[in-house]
């Protein structure tokens, strides 16, 4: 059934009658394309440690998950600053206390790799060198009385101590006109464009045009528009393609039951249209007539 509704849509597709809404995760892909590039991965370390004005992009390592299994964990962004500190960065625009665990597994998968790549014995009495963690997630929503800091042992455990601990910066704006506090002004330009335009293209194109206008990731914008329209829009509508999937099951699983009650012979067709407020009484007349020319 799924399948019949995706082929459909590619027909849609490949006729050239094509629907493009922005996608749910327009932050998320905005985010990860801007920190690719080490000329904005520099600048976010810079508005993290604005006190090191040495460091340049060659010590910068991408480390970000990005794994193409769809079991498999991924993360926003995770970059490590020569073997000294490691960053995990993620982008959130609701608020869920949940970052805290999978800050948890991305750094048990990142340090995995970190050890794999410097081939450490784990197993040897030598101290192995373990680069320091800092763990943000930078938070676009509203910000109410939110903490600057939450913590896995008191979000979890009440503040008992416990075995590990995972503490994860919160950060609502950046300083002055830094890329953390350009970012956080592009999601909310976005928001209010999709309140005017609803999940279209003209509400991506408006936040671009507004962005550059108000030098919010100016640079990033105007040297690659097409790209960022690209990234911030879908072919097609996820939330109506899966709608018209829950209703066809949902059809499916009417019918189903109407059999059922009617193989039974205990039922009219009228005490059997009750039951359901989607199907009248010569709906289920024309499915017992089916079911009659099966037999």
């Amino acid at each position: 059934m799924q399948g019949g509704i995706i082929q459909e849509e590619a027909k849609r597709e490949s006729s050239g009658k094509k629907d493009s809404f922005a996608k749910y995760t327009v932050k998320d892909s905005v985010f990860t394309t801007i920190f690719r590039d080490k000329k904005y991965l520099i600048q976010l370390y810079r508005a993290l440690h604005p006190e090191d004005t040495e460091t340049t992009e060659d010590a910068l390592t991408d480390i970000t998950i990005r794994n193409v299994l769809t079991n498999g964990i991924y993360n926003d962004l995770g970059f490590r600053v020569g073997d000294k500190i490691l960053f995990l960065v993620e982008q959130q625009s609701s608020w869920t206390m949940n970052i805290i665990i999978r800050a948890l597994m991305y750094l048990a998968q990142v340090y995995h790799d970190y050890f794999e790549e410097q081939d450490a014995d784990l197993y040897g009495s030598k101290k192995v060198h373990v680069p320091e963690p800092e763990i943000y997630m930078i938070y676009t929503g509203e910000r109410v009385s939110r903490p600057e800091t939450i913590s896995f042992s008191k979000e979890f455990f009440k503040g008992k101590e416990c075995s590990i601990e995972v503490k994860v910066k919160v950060i609502y704006d950046g300083k002055g006109n830094d890329i953390i506090s350009q970012y956080v002004a592009f999601t909310k330009v976005y928001n209010e464009q999709v309140k005017r335009y609803g999940r279209s293209r003209e509400a991506v194109t408006e936040t671009i045009r507004i962005c550059k206008d108000r030098n919010l990731l100016r640079e990033f914008l105007e040297s690659r528009e097409k790209e960022v329209v690209s990234i911030m829009m879908t072919l097609f509508d996820e939330e109506r393609i899966m709608r018209n999937y829950v209703a066809s099951e949902r059809r499916e699983a009417v019918r189903d039951a109407v059999e059922n009650m009617l193989k039974t012979g205990k039922m009219s067709a009228e005490e059997i249209a009750g039951y359901f407020t989607e199907l009248s009484v010569e709906d289920v007349r024309e499915i017992e007539k089916g079911l009659l020319q099966t037999i």
